[in-house]
């Protein structure tokens, strides 16, 4: 069984075995959109394969578009070279769900795989073809919420964006560069509209790829090297848009289990291929079931029917109300609490801590009952139905291959926003703080962690996190027996940027403390006070 065109055409043997085909002529679908595209995607990885292109499959199959969506690498190419092209754009989608079973999809919908290289003039040149096509409706990202970013971590414009800035928009090096090029292909074609929709994982991202794009046009425009007229497109939202969205979906790096079943099935080509810029390539993603996509539906040229296959058009408050809820109640907190008391238990899966009673009480708690009440409610989404998918669905998943320790990464960057937000509405909505138990408990389970140490007394590697250095001096002289005032405490207690509050302030601080000295009373002593606060 090879995954190319010539390979499906035996499709009964890939239907014996579980697979489901496109159910449309591939090829007819390519031309179609070869010739007047509607939909561009820059981000060629597994979450674009599992959800985006997926997407469009399932519009092509309901009847609901006859043209599919082309993608657009610009950061390791050999995706498109090694990946794409090699399987003529197919891949095969596994779905990993909460049951123990899996589904198995080709995907066909990607009609054309295109390279982000203003040195490759034949690339280029189709690119800039695509953008001046007047049946282009949108292109939608998922480069990482890095991608959008033109600084350095002190703040200052890297080199090789002030590069691009007084070169001009005829060959830019940098991708968001690259980017707003195109759209001044897309400016001389006859301004013509288009929404440019990031689907990346971060807050307000429409403003994050907007703010990018908008320098550029800024200061080609201030240098001459652009139109006047170029800025005035980019920013009016009846040409150029730049939506808000809220995605949702798990889609881990290819996993050795899942490559075995299909090795099993004969499906050739399955050797892990690894790029240059380290990229691990494979022809196959795995995801899970759940997903969730919500956009802000402004689009100056139109759209897909994609409210036809589960995506849901809103206005942007309401995208802003979703984002909440799933940051601040319905999930990450959930994961965050999961990621620290995994580390310090011993755990190695997060899906393995949802059979532990003790932790699945603990993200019962935190999210049924201390963030429940002053969740924001989207309206769009119900957050106690979410919050039921989480726990009974997704985290116990057995197929996610998720780590706590991937998870306590940068947990000092969350911990404001995972929880400190829900302190904030207690206040605001006038409820008593003192009522909170378990989001102070994971307070203390973070200061704990940052002792390096599991509940056994056994040392662990912590996980990356910018803090971990400033924030661990607050207890590197504490060890297991000792006990400690929250006068000792102060500075990392009372640092907003941590909690998002001073827990002083907030009459949270001698919760916290108290809990600490309970955790680090002993060996055994983490497994006995969470029983105790749970049971």
């Amino acid at each position: 069984m090879k995954l190319n065109l010539e390979g499906i055409k035996n499709g009964s043997e890939w239907i014996t075995k579980g697979y489901q085909l496109p159910g449309f002529d591939i090829s007819s679908a390519a031309g179609r959109t070869a010739a007047e595209p509607e939909w561009v995607h820059f981000g060629g990885g597994n979450l674009f394969r599992a959800f985006h292109a997926a997407l469009s499959q399932d519009m092509i199959e309901k009847g609901y578009s006859d043209k599919g969506v082309i993608v657009i690498e610009g950061f390791d190419y050999e995706i498109v070279e090694k990946s794409y092209r090699g399987n003529d754009n197919l891949s095969v989608l596994v779905t990993l769900k909460a049951d123990g079973s899996i589904g198995k999809r080709v995907i066909g919908s990607v009609s054309e795989s295109c390279i982000l290289d203003s040195e490759n003039e034949k690339e280029y040149s189709r690119l800039k073809e695509i953008f001046r096509q007047p049946s282009l409706k949108m292109a939608t990202f998922t480069i990482t919420e890095k991608g959008y970013s033109l600084v350095n971590g002190a703040g200052e414009t890297v080199p090789a964006v002030l590069s691009d800035f007084a070169a001009g928009p005829e060959k830019p090096s940098t991708y968001i560069g690259k980017v707003s090029s195109l759209l001044y292909e897309r400016y001389l074609s006859g301004r013509l509209p288009i929404a440019m929709v990031s689907t990346d994982n971060c807050s307000h991202n429409g403003d994050k790829l907007y703010g990018a794009v908008s320098a550029f046009a800024k200061a080609w425009c201030g240098n001459k090297k652009a139109e006047e007229g170029f800025l005035d497109y980019i920013n009016d939202p009846s040409k150029v848009s730049f939506p808000w969205s809220m995605i949702d979906k798990i889609t881990p790096r290819p996993d050795a289990s899942v490559e075995d079943i299909l090795r099993k099935d004969g499906l050739e080509g399955l050797d892990p291929i690894v790029t240059s810029k380290g990229t691990y390539v494979a022809p196959f993603v795995n995801a899970e079931e759940t997903q969730y996509l919500v956009i802000d539906d402004v689009f100056p040229n139109g759209r897909p029917a994609l409210e036809r296959v589960g995506v849901i058009f809103t206005d942007k408050e309401t995208v802003d109300k979703v984002e909440k809820m799933k940051v601040c109640t319905c999930l990450n907190p959930l994961h965050t609490a999961l990621a620290i008391y995994g580390c310090l238990l011993g755990y190695t899966r997060i899906s393995d801590e949802m059979k532990d009673a003790d932790l699945r009480k603990l993200v019962e708690i935190i999210g049924y009952k201390e963030g429940l009440p002053v969740v924001v409610d989207p309206g769009v989404l119900d957050p106690k139905e979410f919050i039921d998918t989480v726990l009974n669905v997704r985290v116990p998943n057995p197929f996610m291959p998720d780590t706590p320790q991937r998870i306590a990464t940068d947990t000092s960057q969350k911990l404001p926003i995972r929880f400190g937000e829900t302190i904030k509405n207690y206040k605001k909505q006038g409820l008593d703080i003192a009522e909170l138990k378990c989001i102070p408990f994971v307070f203390a389970g973070w200061l704990r962690y940052l002792m390096a140490v599991d509940d056994e007394g056994r040392e662990f590697t912590r996980s990356d996190d910018p803090r971990l250095e400033s924030a661990g001096a607050f207890v590197s002289g504490i060890k297991l027996g000792d006990s400690v005032s929250a006068e000792q405490l102060r500075g990392i207690l009372s640092d907003k940027t941590v909690w998002a509050v001073d827990l002083f302030e907030a009459g949270l601080a001698d919760t916290v403390v108290s809990y600490f000295n309970e955790l680090i009373a002993a060996p055994g002593a983490v497994r006995k006070t969470l029983h105790a606060l749970v049971g």
